[in-house]
């Protein structure tokens, strides 16, 4: 029996950022082997604002769509030169219970940085962060990514950033666990592009600790940056060693810190912790900050708690 492939999908509407979003999942394709499939939500101008070539929410009609859509489509199809298989679809409902739907049958959910509200550059699209607090699968907003229509630049390295250490599940013994999804989401990038893997854990020392014992100068900083590469080597101690990985731990905010790091990287991973039972958004000020700020492209990979 065949393994069900499940295919990158991609939210667009019609904005120059959706395209790139298109651009970049037709080369994760290529690279992974997946299928695309295209989604626009027709309700989406609800959420961003505006509407491409002078039309508006109310006088929209379904030949505008269709056309966004075959555009799309198109364009997916002369950038992959017809080796990525590629599907596209409207449908009449708002944008972000539409993407997460999709997402429950998706490798991953990719969007642009933001809408076609016109709000700047340095900030999400109402609809993107919905979808990256809630989505069942990773998700990837192309933050600081090239121009539309442009190749990728060779070689660039995946950033993988740490949090804290997921506790074990009931029985299970913390070595016989599984490496957490995003970091094998951040094996798996770095493989298909042959780059190497940056993982990273920022640490902090709490100023009243150096404070408190100061015939101790030096030793609290010490405790927490030894943890720190404790949780690090702990997170990745079952990634396989036909992946260059280098690990990092630094002093600082994670949010500071992964920023920094995003610089001149090609993407860069977070786990998003996801709690059963639990509704509205679910992310961390981190990955917030990264969402609307960082440097590269972002995903934003669920880990279930």
């Amino acid at each position: 029996m065949r393994a069900v492939v499940l295919p990158l999908v991609v939210g667009i509407d019609g904005s120059a950022e959706s395209l790139g979003a298109v651009d970049w999942a037709v080369d994760e394709a290529l690279l992974r082997g997946l299928p695309l499939r295209l989604v626009h939500a027709s309700l989406w101008d609800r959420y961003e604002g505006g509407f491409p070539r002078g039309e508006s929410a109310v006088n929209g009609s379904a030949g505008t769509f269709d056309r966004l859509v075959e555009g799309a489509a198109q364009r997916a199809h002369r950038r992959s030169g017809g080796a990525v298989g590629v599907s596209a679809v409207t449908v009449t409902e708002e944008p972000v219970s539409v993407l997460l739907d999709e997402g429950r049958n998706a490798s991953a959910l990719v969007l642009g940085s933001h809408g076609r509200s016109g709000v700047a550059d340095l900030l999400l699209g109402s609809v993107g962060l919905a979808v990256a607090s809630r989505a069942d699968c990773p998700v990837v907003v192309l933050r600081g990514g090239r121009p539309a229509g442009t190749k990728p630049r060779p070689g660039p390295r995946i950033v993988l950033g740490i949090g804290r250490p997921e506790p074990p599940g009931a029985g299970e013994e913390p070595e016989h666990r599984q490496p957490a999804a995003a970091v094998r989401f951040a094996v798996e990038e770095a493989r298909a592009r042959r780059v190497p893997l940056l993982a990273m854990r920022a640490w902090r020392c709490p100023a009243h600790e150096e404070a408190e014992h100061p015939l101790l100068a030096g030793e609290p900083a010490r405790h927490h940056a030894r943890r720190a590469a404790e949780a690090l080597e702990a997170a990745l101690r079952d990634v396989a060693p036909d992946v260059e990985l280098e690990r990092r731990t630094v002093e600082g905010p994670a949010r500071k810190v992964l920023l920094d790091a995003s610089h001149g990287a090609g993407l860069l991973v977070i786990g998003a912790r996801r709690r059963d039972g639990r509704f509205g958004l679910q992310i961390g000020r981190v990955a917030h900050t990264l969402l609307h700020h960082c440097a590269c492209p972002v995903a934003v990979v669920p880990e279930r708690w």
